[in-house]
């Protein structure tokens, strides 16, 4: 089994916005959720902490999600009170409650934060010698940066443990414009850039529609990195990112980790009808390669799953109903001719060199 280090899990937002115990077995929770029809996803769930353990996830990219931003909440026709607030301040309170789920994983011994370089290469190495009795490693990130109501709170942030923010999520935040819409980041976005670079704050250009993207990679001068992202090379939308921006984020020693969103996945995916027997985990090793090959090497491509981030199996790929299927991706990258030292990176080392490089050392 190849040990998995995944830059993109919504974990509280699952745990606390949709009611999920995630302390138990996969099945167990989809037992519980069976006749819930408040979201498509009930009893569909790809993960739980112990699947990810089964599945050998030693470290994960988890998220704080929770929308704020102008015309983000009580649109006609869209219901999202799981995610949408009215403004600033409620999507801040939003974001503490799952703060506060990591903190009570952690002090049940089922998670642990990661702030430093140092203490992931300490977690590493003891998940490596000690996979089952090891919590599950987590640096934290921000999906959308509403919840910080100024760009001045950002301090407070970095010392609750926050290592990595990407500004927009869907439609208009309040410092960037995400997936569905296109602006400028204007200048309090890049004010909230600014700040970050100043603390170390690391940017994930994820979700960022394209001029945000451009102006925000001028303004931001620090780390980058595409937590979860495919390429519109290959399956066309804004959603994706354009071979250009691929190229961008490898010059600046980024790493893009592959999502397995079904609808990212295969051209033309409608969603609620176009059915995931259409595409399965070779499409992901298209978009690994794809990246690859822009690279001319192998050391920008990884894992950035999003599983669970809002939907189930009825929109992943046919051949992953459990997070540990995700290991048969290693066996159709090998076909593809990638040696087990490149599908270890891909797995893992990838985000390990880039992480170890970028968090603060000590």
């Amino acid at each position: 089994m190849r040990l998995i280090f995944d830059s993109h899990l919504d974990l509280a937002w699952c745990a606390v916005s949709f009611n999920r115990d995630m302390t138990l077995d996969v099945e167990e929770l989809r037992r519980r959720e069976q006749g819930m029809t408040d979201e498509k996803s009930r009893g569909k769930n790809i993960l739980t902490l112990p699947e990810l353990r089964t599945a050998g996830v030693g470290v994960c990219v988890a998220t704080i999600l929770a929308r704020g931003g102008p015309a983000q909440a009580f649109r006609a026709g869209y219901k999202r009170s799981d995610l949408d607030f009215a403004n600033p301040d409620l999507a801040y309170a939003a974001a503490h409650a799952q703060l506060a789920w990591y903190r009570l994983m952690e002090q049940q011994g089922r998670m642990k934060m990661i702030r430093t370089g140092g203490e992931l290469k300490g977690h590493w190495r003891a998940y490596q010698a000690d996979p089952v009795n090891t919590p599950l490693g987590f640096i934290l990130s921000m999906e959308g940066a509403d919840p910080v109501v100024e760009p001045a709170q950002l301090s407070y942030w970095w010392e609750q443990g926050l290592r990595a923010i990407g500004p927009a999520h869907y439609g208009r935040g309040q410092y960037a414009y995400g997936t569905g819409v296109d602006g400028p980041i204007g200048e309090r976005g890049a004010e909230l850039l600014r700040e970050m670079g100043r603390i170390g704050i690391i940017l994930d250009v994820t979700h960022l529609s394209d001029a945000s993207f451009w102006q925000g990679v001028e303004v931001y001068g620090g780390p980058l990195l595409a937590s979860h992202h495919n390429c519109r090379a290959l399956v066309p939308g804004d959603r994706q990112l354009t071979d250009e921006q691929i190229r961008l984020v490898i010059g600046r020693g980024g790493v893009i980790g592959a999502a397995l969103d079904a609808w990212m996945l295969y051209p033309n995916w409608e969603r609620g009808v176009t059915q995931p027997e259409v595409v399965g985990l070779t499409a992901v090793a298209d978009h690994i390669d794809h990246v690859c090959q822009l690279a001319g090497n192998f050391r920008h491509a990884a894992l950035g799953t999003d599983l669970d981030g809002g939907f189930g199996y009825e929109q992943t790929p046919r051949d992953l109903r459990l997070y540990r299927d995700l290991q048969r991706l290693g066996d159709i990258l090998a076909s593809r001719g990638y040696s087990d030292g490149d599908v270890n990176a891909i797995f893992h080392g990838n985000w390990l060199r880039f992480f170890m490089e970028h968090l603060p050392r000590k």
